[in-house]
């Protein structure tokens, strides 16, 4: 069954960081447009089967039914609803960042 997906704005705030930065930074809009192409393509993927990728790491989250999904160096982190067929995108992230530390700064604000 498929699943809408809903993307918040801290997702496509991350979504816009990443490509400006491989844009801007490393001077590289080509790799930045491959880059974001293959987010996308990953992301509305979620649409079927979102369950197969893990849960994420803490108890705090998995209780929450967080979710995280790989994509080349990033990581991307979602919550599949079953009951209303909703995958919402929480966070796309360098997968080298501390993670947890940006999700629980995301609790306080």
């Amino acid at each position: 069954m498929k699943y809408e997906i809903e993307i918040t704005a801290k997702a496509k705030s991350d979504i816009r960081g990443i490509y400006d930065y491989i844009a801007s930074e490393l001077l590289a809009p080509e790799t930045a447009a491959n880059q974001l192409d293959r987010l996308e393509k990953s992301i509305l993927g979620l649409g079927f089967m979102p369950s197969r990728f893990r849960k994420y790491g803490s108890e705090l989250w998995q209780s929450r039914g967080l979710r995280i999904m790989p994509v080349d160096k990033f990581a991307v982190l979602y919550i599949p609803d079953k009951k209303t067929k909703i995958v919402t995108i929480i966070r796309v992230m360098y997968g080298g960042r501390d993670i947890e530390k940006q999700l629980n700064s995301m609790q306080q604000s």
